[in-house]
This record gives structure tokens, sequence and C-alpha cells, in this order.
């Protein structure tokens, strides 16, 4: 497989996530995605074999070897106020931080 992102593949990507890049962050990150793209397919083209069982992260769990999920259990956090309390702003128990500068996408 020889896929590459091209520029303007790359060009609409960065439309798409609305992030200001110079010509040079743009040619670089698209060559460094594309290093990786490379990566991926010399990887794929690796014979694995019929009798290998895919896996997600390379070690193969049974129901046997997998531990049961544990529960979660709620606890309060006894140290809160020392939490808040260095926080530069509070209102009713929440830290208050500066808005994101946004615009809306159409």
């Amino acid at each position: 497989m020889t896929e590459t992102i091209t520029p303007e593949i790359f060009d609409h990507l960065v439309q798409l996530a609305a992030l200001e890049l110079s010509q040079g962050e743009s040619e670089y990150l698209r060559k460094q995605l594309n290093n990786q793209l490379k990566a991926i397919h010399e990887l794929e083209s690796i014979p694995v074999g019929d009798i290998d069982e895919i896996t997600m992260h390379g070690v193969s769990y049974s129901d046997k070897t997998t531990p049961a999920p544990r529960v979660d259990i709620w606890q309060k956090n006894i140290e809160s106020e020392d939490i808040l309390g260095q926080a530069p702003q509070i209102e009713d128990g929440y830290i208050i931080v500066p808005e994101i500068p946004h615009e809306e996408l159409s």
C-alpha cells in the first residue's frame, strides 16, 4: 500500500481541525505523518501466518488469565479544600478557568 497524505488532503484536515500552521509547520507535520504511515505499511507487510491470533496489545488474554474487573467505589477527597485553596479563582466549589478563544465552525 503506498497511500500518502497529499498537501490537498493535509490542508483539508488542518481546516477541519481549525489549526493555524505556517507553511513550514504544515510541510514538516505532513512529512512526519507520512513517515508514520510508511512505518504502519511496513508493519502490515509482515507475514504473521494463519495460526497467530490478532490482539490489540500484542498479548492474548483469555477469561482464565484475565482478572475480573474491579468495582469502582467513590470516595470523597478529604483534601478538596486544600486543592481548591490553590486555585486563583473559585466559584461555588468550582475552579474558574479563563475562556478558551474559539470560533463557531460551520
